[in-house]
């Protein structure tokens, strides 16, 4: 791809001082504008700037690539910037990154999967070149560097011979900048080593020149340099490899090509088993413990989001009927009005798929550990956990394990399908067995007795034993109840315990002994702090302190917690439990408390806002709201900002 046939001089800034990110993009989008790349201006803003939210565009050494995709886009280009005084708030994947060279891409809403990748991979992996950069840096004018995009492109050198070959698959989370990056600088330094590098890339666009059987036969070692998981592991059965973070190559490419064909760290097995258990042993139990409920909550949160996009549809599409309180009733499958069924049905289907949650969680957690082998195990611990197995069991009051039914039983499910598949060995006419047969059913036979024996009786006895120590309370102190309560309902979300406090709340108001203003609340203060937490973070304390996945998870959590489902605060609590469940205890109990002692008055069981105005003294409702809220959103970002600076992250 020619970089200077999507640009021109009009569309380069050249040592102009702009302090700030948003400056620099809007000042690139005018830019474009006069230029007549872009039709609407705003709209072009628009799309660039909600994408910056997505993840960061700042890249390292001084780059950012900040892009828009929109139907504002004539055609595909891009303005680029080279300052004067580097930005140095760029939310950057270097945290100390200081940006002075901007390429603002223009994409046509059409070409997003094309272009628009194809662009970001050549640029991510020019950027990787000395070379190209110096050019772009030394230029004396506008010409000067439109000329320097396009000079120097390496050529690959095809007569080139080398006594040792090495492939790598690259992929990052985003599955661009980073992907590419790490490709070239690999790829450069096993050039410099007198190495044949060859890359795959697994990125947005899928996987881009994947290695063939012949290619794999000839290789001397594989380095794995991804932050996710690669696809096709098994392909490379025999091979020394090595495992490492996609940003590593970017430092030490050559160490890593060296280590890989002198200390590699394993052998690749069949199901990458060997894989797993050496880099255990690299990283420490916890941090690999930490790697696979990351996995877990990566395909876990599109679950979570479809399932709140479908009950958020149906309740808002039911405020004309004003049914948005009871569209979940069965009575309503049969309504004259066409609309009204569908609504209710999509609310019944916002639930079901609410359902899979822990099961994809749990099967993930055990993938990320054992590979293939932990899937069944792992996804029937998530069914366990979401109580699935009481619906056919026959047990309408059996009490599901919740988020840490899901979090135990999906690290088990990974860790006996590891230990077995390291430990069963079979001759090679019966090697379908192992992880077709053996693994399979004892796996899930460990997990049904370890949920029926432990997990289900534990989380049974725990709930049993709370029910029964708040009921002893019930004639305490206001304020000690209402702690109580909105403690136990925060806990868990949704889970054994949240259920426990429920029918005892629910119980004591309808005896009109004590009112539901403490559970009410609890249900929606944790959910929104948390959503609220992602969106304010980088304005707190001037960076995100929130990955890509949890923001996204941020966002409907937010919208989630307005509608009564705690549910979409979960993914936090999976991913730092030590962190968030602490602060959301203390928030609900805060926040519930203060509503109490200020004399909200709530007796109907509607969390939700359009319950809100049925609260007696609204006013010091919507106080003890806001005060819980506000404390979980700024602990979470204060302590969260700390811990990245001890780790020397900021």
């Amino acid at each position: 791809m020619e970089l200077k046939r999507m640009t021109s001089k009009e569309l380069i800034l050249f040592r102009e001082s702009l302090p700030t990110k948003e400056s620099v993009i809007e000042e690139l989008a005018e830019r474009l504008y006069q230029n007549g790349n872009i039709s609407s201006k705003k709209n072009f803003l628009d799309s660039v700037f909600e994408r910056e939210k997505v993840s960061p565009t700042g890249l390292e050494n001084g780059f950012a690539i900040p892009h828009g995709k929109s139907s504002a886009v004539k055609k595909a280009a891009f303005a680029v910037a080279r300052l004067q005084q580097p930005v140095e708030k760029w939310e950057s994947i270097d945290p100390n990154n200081k940006v002075q060279l901007v390429f603002l891409l223009a994409i046509p809403k059409a070409e997003e999967g094309s272009v628009h990748l194809q662009l970001l991979s050549e640029l991510s992996m020019r950027l990787m070149d000395g070379e190209f950069v110096s050019g772009l840096m030394e230029a004396k004018s506008p010409e000067q560097l439109l000329k320097a995009l396009d000079q120097g492109v390496r050529k690959e050198d095809e007569a080139a011979a080398y006594d040792k070959t090495v492939l790598a698959i690259t992929a990052c989370a985003t599955g661009i900048a980073h992907t590419y990056m790490a490709a070239e600088a690999l790829e450069k330094a096993g050039r410099e080593l007198g190495v044949r590098v060859i890359t795959e890339k697994q990125g947005a666009n899928g996987i881009e020149n994947q290695h063939d059987a012949e290619v794999i036969r000839q290789a001397d070692a594989v380095i794995f340099a991804t932050d996710i998981i690669a696809k096709g592991k098994e392909r490379f059965n025999g091979k020394p490899f090595v495992q490492t973070r996609v940003a590593d190559p970017l430092k030490n490419a050559k160490e890593i090509i060296q280590k890989a064909l002198q200390s590699p760290d394993g052998i690749v097995s069949e199901d990458q088993a060997a894989a797993a258990q050496s880099g255990s042993k690299k990283q420490g139990r916890l941090a690999e413990m930490g790697q696979a409920v990351m996995t877990g909550i990566s395909y876990m949160i599109p679950v979570l989001v479809a399932a709140g996009i479908m009950m958020g549809i149906a309740k808002i599409g039911a405020m004309p009927f004003d049914l948005v309180k009871v569209i979940s009733d069965p009575k309503y499958a049969e309504s004259a009005n066409e609309l009204i069924v569908i609504l209710h049905y999509l609310d019944a289907f916002g639930g079901l798929i609410m359902k899979f949650m822990y099961p994809v969680f749990a099967a993930f957690v055990a993938y990320a550990l054992a590979d293939r082998v932990g899937l069944v195990s792992g996804l029937i611990g998530g069914v366990f956990a979401g109580g699935l197995h009481f619906v056919f069991w026959g047990n309408p009051d059996g009490i599901p394990s919740g988020f840490l039914g899901a979090l135990v039983l999906g690290l088990a499910a990974g860790y006996i399908s590891k230990f077995l598949n390291n430990k069963i060995h079979l001759s090679k006419n019966f090697a379908a067995m192992k992880p077709m047969l053996l693994i399979p059913a004892i796996s899930v036979l460990c997990i049904f007795l370890l949920n029926f024996y432990i997990v289900d009786p534990v989380f049974g006895g725990l709930n049993t034993w709370l029910r029964e120590w708040i009921e002893s309370l019930k004639e305490s102190g206001d304020v000690l109840l209402a702690s109580i309560i909105a403690a136990a309902t925060a806990f868990d979300l949704g889970g054994p315990i949240n259920k426990a406090a429920g029918a005892i709340a629910i119980g004591l108001a309808a005896d009109q002994v004590y009112p539901l203003t403490a559970r009410v609340l609890a249900i929606v203060i944790p959910p929104i702090g948390l959503g609220l937490a992602t969106i304010i973070d980088k304005y707190v304390v001037g960076k995100r302190v929130f990955d890509a996945n949890l923001r996204v998870a941020g966002n409907t959590s937010l919208i989630l917690g307005f509608l009564a489902i705690s549910e979409g605060a979960i993914p936090f609590m999976l991913r730092n439990p030590l962190i968030v469940i602490p602060i959301n205890l203390i928030g609900a109990m805060l926040g519930s408390s203060l509503a109490v002692v200020l004399g909200a008055v709530q007796w109907y069981p509607l969390p939700a806002v359009w319950g809100w105005p049925l609260v007696e003294n609204l006013w010091a409702y919507l106080i003890g709201l806001a005060a819980g809220v506000l404390f979980i959103a700024f602990a979470n970002i204060f302590i969260r900002f700390s811990l990245m600076k001890r780790k020397g992250k900021l």
